[in-house]
């Protein structure tokens, strides 16, 4: 016999140190759900155990460690979950030309690859119910591509690609897949973005030094103040909401007015006119 879903309203959320996954889990939380969050470092999980949490350490780059928090969630609910978000994820600056294999290998590993592991650990689970949701947070550019910026978003395209086809996959199980689309969020994400920046193009000799050098700066200068079309990380959280209890969950959530802009875009703006207008953007970061 199926569980009822009702009855398996525990949910699963990665990436919950800071920003959107945080605020996630606390929305999640506030609305009766039962919150399973992951962090990677110590004091990341010693933060949400003070706010009232259970955590799970995650590094989903680390094929054991997903192994192990997979095991971890599933015994702490008994063997059943209503819903998994897919939040854990980072960004990798710089010029296709400069980032390392390694770089590109990391971002792939944490972004796509570590993503999809731990949702395929849990699939069985999904299975035996009948029932389960699953969340995917991407990006706008999942559906667009920025210079400097653009193995971020080829991982972000792969993430939005493998969630169609698991969508129409699952036709019939009673399984949902959602993506989730954030543009310009106030989180910690351009701050991170920044100290990989630094971590990694320094070492580089590039042509692009100077346009990352005046990046960087501006950066810094900006990071403490909010985009113009920002929104608060509760933004995203309310979407997340939605996807996982609505009965006819979306198959995209474009969160932040530019997310919808850069949907239409893609849709239709041909190439030609996209290289020009990132090709003007490009040239306003030297």
């Amino acid at each position: 016999m199926k569980s009822n879903p009702v009855l398996s309203k525990t949910v699963l959320v990665t990436g919950c140190s800071t920003g959107i996954g945080l605020a996630t889990a606390r929305l999640l939380r506030d609305k009766g759900w039962n919150v399973i969050p992951t962090a990677r470092k110590a004091e990341d999980m010693d933060r949400l155990r003070k706010e009232g949490f259970t955590p799970v350490v995650l590094d989903v780059a680390d094929g054991e460690s997903v192994r192990r928090a997979a095991e971890e969630a599933l015994r702490m609910t008994g063997g059943a979950l209503g819903a998994l978000v897919n939040n854990a994820g980072f960004g990798q600056p710089g010029a296709i030309e400069d980032l390392t294999r390694d770089a590109m290998r990391y971002q792939f590993e944490v972004n796509v690859f570590g993503l999809q592991e731990l949702t395929n650990r849990l699939m069985p689970v999904f299975h035996k119910q009948g029932y389960g949701r699953i969340v995917n947070v991407s990006s706008v550019l999942g559906r667009i591509t920025i210079p400097f910026m653009g193995i971020y978003s080829a991982s972000k395209h792969a993430l939005e690609s493998m969630s169609d086809a698991m969508r129409v996959e699952l036709t019939g199980t009673g399984i949902a897949v959602s993506i989730v689309e954030p543009g310009p969020i106030n989180t910690d994400f351009g701050k991170n973005a920044l100290a990989r920046s630094k971590e990694q193009l320094p070492q580089v000799e590039s042509r692009f030094k100077d346009q990352y050098k005046q990046k960087a700066l501006e950066r810094e200068k900006e990071q403490d103040k909010p985009h113009l079309f920002a929104l608060p990380p509760e933004a995203v959280a309310l979407k997340i909401l939605h996807a996982i209890e609505s009965p006819r969950p979306r198959r995209r959530y474009a969160v932040t007015f530019v997310a919808h802009v850069g949907a239409f875009m893609r849709r239709f703006f041909p190439d030609a006119l996209m290289d020009i207008l990132m090709g003007v953007k490009m040239s306003k970061s030297g």
